[in-house]
C-alpha cells in the first residue's frame, strides 16, 4: 500500500508543484504541520517559512513562502501562494534585498502586532535559508 498524496503548489499564474510525496511540512499560524497520507482534513493560512517536501526517494524538495493558503483533504493537498519559489531558484542579492526590506518595514513605528508578527518569522526564516 502506498504511502503517497497528491500535492501541488499553485499561484495565480503557474502551478509551481505539482506531483506525489510522502510527507509535507508547512508553516502554519500554529506552527510547522507535517502532513502524511490520510492527515486529517484541514484549512490553514501559511506564516512566513519553509515548505519541506519529502518524495519516495527520500530527496526533499523545499520552497520559500511568504503567505498563503493550505487546504488538504481526501489525500490532497494544494497551497496557494502568490510567493512560493523553490529554494534553489533563489539568489544571494535577492535574500539579502528581502531581509533588508524586511528590516526595514521592522522599524516603522505604525504597524500593527500583527505585521510585525510576520515580519518577524519572515526574517527568522530567510536567516536559515543557505544559498
Amino acid at each position: 500500500m502506498s504511502d503517497n498524496f497528491k500535492f501541488e503548489i499553485v499561484s495565480p499564474d503557474k502551478v509551481i508543484f505539482s506531483g506525489d510525496t510522502t510527507m509535507v511540512t508547512i508553516p502554519s499560524y500554529e506552527g510547522d504541520m507535517s502532513i502524511l497520507k490520510n492527515h486529517v482534513s484541514t484549512i490553514t493560512f501559511l506564516r512566513p517559512g519553509k515548505i519541506k517536501v519529502k518524495k519516495n526517494d527520500e530527496n526533499i524538495t523545499e520552497f520559500f513562502v511568504e503567505d498563503g493558503i493550505v487546504e488538504y483533504f481526501d489525500n490532497s493537498l494544494a497551497v496557494l501562494s502568490v510567493s512560493a519559489i523553490n529554494l534553489k531558484d533563489l539568489s544571494k542579492e535577492f535574500l539579502d534585498n528581502l531581509s533588508k526590506d524586511t528590516q526595514d518595514k521592522l522599524v516603522q513605528k505604525d504597524i500593527s502586532d500583527h505585521e510585525r508578527y510576520m515580519l518577524n518569522h519572515k526574517l527568522d526564516a530567510l536567516k536559515e535559508i543557505r544559498v
